[in-house]
């Protein structure tokens, strides 16, 4: 009986069944020992393709027969031999290896229970050289230590041994195809955490003995930070002022922390995909490794496949004869020693059910985990977040640090009931630090601001920045702006409707002009407010919570160059003007105006504390953990709520779990458009002429190659441009949605980007 067949050679060249089972079983145990799961994992890797001794599924990979139901099989098995709780751990992951995790009893996400898949599959025995199962399964600590609940831990627990098998499965049938074609598979990274910490110390080394009062507190936090990475594994915070080294510093705790307590990797989690590349490369220069760092981020989810929120390609139970889906590299498992990636893909990953999303998870184990920006926790999904990272820093020795300048009042000794307990600030003295870095003054303007008259506000200084709420006030500003310059170009404008390597390239030209001290308006939107690393004179910021309006203050005199405190402003604009917060940022600003109205400094620790108590606490548990799961007439109102109502009999509703949980309600989908940088206008023609001659599975190295020239829209204003003619997709049939492109080039303009308002726009100047 075999595994995997090789189209158009004999069965001599076929996997053997038993040869993959014994492999997966292998693979799967070595990556679940960093959690104490590896026998557990073992038996699944053991038993997940049993059910492939089935004959008809050997008629089918010989072409004589339909595809079949491969994998509940095997899950039938494990709960049979294993038991209740073990058994059914198993079955939950080996049902799922190809379709995701279902729901234990309730139908939802498209797929039908566990229990209705185990009630009607018989399984065909396997013969003796087959089953190379152990006969006992058994978990160790850690992840059995103390706080191991059946409501959390355990369903946190079924996911990450999914992972491990669905991680093992794919490497080794990657392995046999490449050992066929006498191919070697590029994996992983040379160099180790002590290498990479050694490449940071020369990197740092550089800085040493740089002179100013600032140069002076950061070389206080990184000594600091350095000095706390010999703390045992646990929760970490490091508060630090906009400006004061964080990301570095919290980098070299990072690399030394893992060094010294054996952990396997750094992640590094952002709140903002246009963050994650540069925070990547930052990291790059700073390890001169270029494959050291690996970026994953929706962009990166490469490969043809439905649309996002279904199930993909890989996540099919049928995997084909020659299970060459299984090779799709579309699903990423962070196998390099430095991983950038956003906080939708990491924690959507970490309560998801489907194949790809999950493959990943177990990497985070023995990891250290770094969270940039704290404070932007999904508010509606606040309590299932921190539960995932008590459980990580819990059962599988995970080191979480909260890394911001405004830190979440998330924690017990901040008053926060059911908050994370024995959080170690890695910081020198936060209050000192913020006394010490404080470099601006902020100014509330009580009346609100009508464009004309920000725009003269704007005009009258020759540097500054105006950071908005949303895209369309972006571009109006900005264009009311240049209208009433003698030098329009000086008008500048950051926003997501650029594409990386535009905002790459506005970025050069407006720290270039700030060094020189030519003139630069810059209106942006909040991109600019996280980890951009420029200086203004003077910042205008519309109402926005206060730790929006902190890091608008971070821009401003952000390395003490000003003779004077820079200047903050934050505004409000007029009713009916359409510029108020995007919905979901409403609640962050009207707290923020209450706040304000009680305390002198805006940006004081103290201010910060009461901001987010009031932000958190005023709401009952019902709101900060508000996903519906289930569908029909009452669907369970709480991730945490569903876990307990369904602990008994193991029967988490999975699916439906993964369905509630999107932090980005309607995630946006990319659009190539037409930007063609100085040093290479041609880029984008070229590589999609060159998509005109590849298949399906040779389209990674473009797709890479077209990062930068993408920009996310939302999926309703993609199929307008689409239905305008305006868009269209590219070889649709062979690369599904995957490449869409802009076919009317008038909408990407120099200035604000793509604007998809009006999908029928034609600029009549070119007429």
């Amino acid at each position: 009986m075999h595994a995997h067949s090789v189209f158009g050679q004999s069965e001599d060249a076929w996997e053997p069944l038993a040869d993959h089972l014994k492999a997966v079983a292998s693979k799967a145990a070595e990556l679940a020992a960093p959690f104490g799961g590896g026998g557990v994992a073992e038996a699944m890797g053991a038993l997940h393709d049993a059910g492939k001794a089935n004959p008809a599924f050997q008629a089918y990979i010989r072409g004589l027969g339909p595809g079949v139901d491969h994998s509940t099989a095997g899950a039938v098995i494990a709960a049979e031999r294993y038991g209740p709780v073990l058994g059914r751990m198993m079955a939950f992951g080996i049902a799922g290896h190809h379709a995701g995790l279902a729901n234990g009893r309730i139908p939802g996400g498209g797929l039908s229970s566990l229990n209705d898949r185990l009630a009607g599959c018989r399984p065909h025995r396997l013969e003796p050289e087959q089953d190379v199962a152990p006969a006992g399964a058994d978990l160790s600590a850690p992840v059995l230590s103390e706080g191991f609940s059946h409501s959390f831990s355990l369903p946190f627990l079924i996911r990450m041994l999914f992972s491990c098998l669905i991680d093992a499965d794919r490497l080794e049938t990657e392995r046999f195809y490449a050992e066929f074609r006498k191919e070697e598979v590029d994996r992983g990274c040379p160099l180790t955490i002590g290498d990479l910490r050694g490449r940071l110390d020369r990197h740092l080394s550089r800085f040493e003995g740089e002179s100013g009062p600032v140069n002076a507190l950061r070389a206080e936090v990184l000594a600091a930070a350095r000095a706390g990475s010999e703390q045992a594994p646990g929760l970490f915070s490091l508060t630090v002022p906009t400006g004061g080294g964080k990301t570095l510093a919290s980098l070299a705790f990072a690399l030394d922390h893992a060094e010294r307590h054996n952990l396997r990797r750094v992640i590094y989690v952002i709140p903002f995909t246009s963050i994650v590349e540069q925070t990547a490369d930052v990291f790059r220069t700073a390890l001169g490794d270029r494959d050291a760092v690996q970026e994953h981020h929706s962009g990166f989810d490469f490969g043809p496949g439905p649309d996002k929120g279904k199930r993909a390609a890989d996540d099919s139970e049928e995997e084909g004869r020659d299970g060459i889906a299984k090779l799709r590299r579309a699903a990423e498992n962070w196998d390099r020693p430095i991983v950038v990636t956003t906080a939708v893909q990491f924690f959507e990953s970490l309560f998801s059910n489907r194949t790809s999303p999950c493959r990943k998870l177990h990497a985070i184990a023995g990891s250290v985990v770094i969270l940039d920006e704290a404070q932007t926790l999904p508010l509606k999904y606040l309590l299932p977040c921190l539960e995932a990272l008590r459980e990580l820093a819990r059962g599988y020795r995970t080191s979480v640090v909260l890394c911001t300048a405004t830190q979440p009042a998330v924690t017990v000794d901040s008053g926060f009931k059911g908050g994370l307990e024995r959080v170690r600030e890695l910081a020198p003295d936060p209050q000192g630090l913020y006394r010490r870095l404080k470099r601006v003054t902020v100014e509330r303007i009580r009346e609100p601001l009508g464009d004309e008259e920000l725009a003269e506000r704007l005009r009258a200084e020759r540097q500054v920045l105006c950071i908005v709420n949303n895209r369309r006030h972006a571009r109006d500003l900005l264009r009311q702006v240049a209208n009433g310059l003698n030098e329009p170009r000086s008008a500048r404008h950051l926003s997501t409707c650029l594409c990386a390597a535009h905002r790459r390239a506005e970025l050069a030209a407006i720290r270039k002009d700030l060094k020189s001290g030519a003139p630069v308006r810059l209106v942006a939107t909040s991109l600019v407010e996280a980890g951009v690393d420029f200086s203004f004179p003077t910042v205008y910021r519309a109402l926005a919570g206060l730790d929006s309006i902190a890091q608008a203050a971070g821009r401003c005199n952000r390395n003490g160059e000003l003779p004077e405190p820079g200047r903050v402003f934050v505004f409000s604009s007029p009713e009916g003007e359409n510029r108020k917060p995007p919905p979901e940022l409403s609640q962050f600003a009207e707290v923020a105006a209450s706040i304000l109205r009680t305390h002198d400094d805006p940006l004081g620790l103290d201010t910060i504390r009461a901001y987010f108590q009031r932000l958190y606490w005023q709401r009952g548990r019902e709101e900060l953990d508000a996903a519906l799961v289930g569908e029909g007439a009452e669907p369970i109102k709480g991730i945490l709520e569903a876990l307990r109502l369904y602990q008994r009999g193991q029967d988490y509703p999975f699916a439906d779990i993964a369905k509630a949980f999107r932090i980005i309600e309607s995630p946006l989908v990319p659009v190539i458009v037409p930007y063609g940088p100085a040093d290479d206008p041609d880029a984008v023609p070229r590589l999609l002429r060159n998509l005109d001659h590849v298949s399906a599975e040779k389209t990674g190295g473009i797709a890479r190659a077209l990062q930068p020239y993408l920009v996310q829209i939302p999926r309703s204003a993609r199929n307008a441009l689409i239905a305008a003619g305006a868009a269209e997709y590219v070889r649709k049939g062979e690369f599904g949605e995957q490449f869409v492109r802009l076919v009317n080039d008038d909408l990407y303009h120099p200035d604000v980007g793509l604007d998809w308002d009006d999908p029928t726009f034609r600029n009549l100047d070119l007429f």
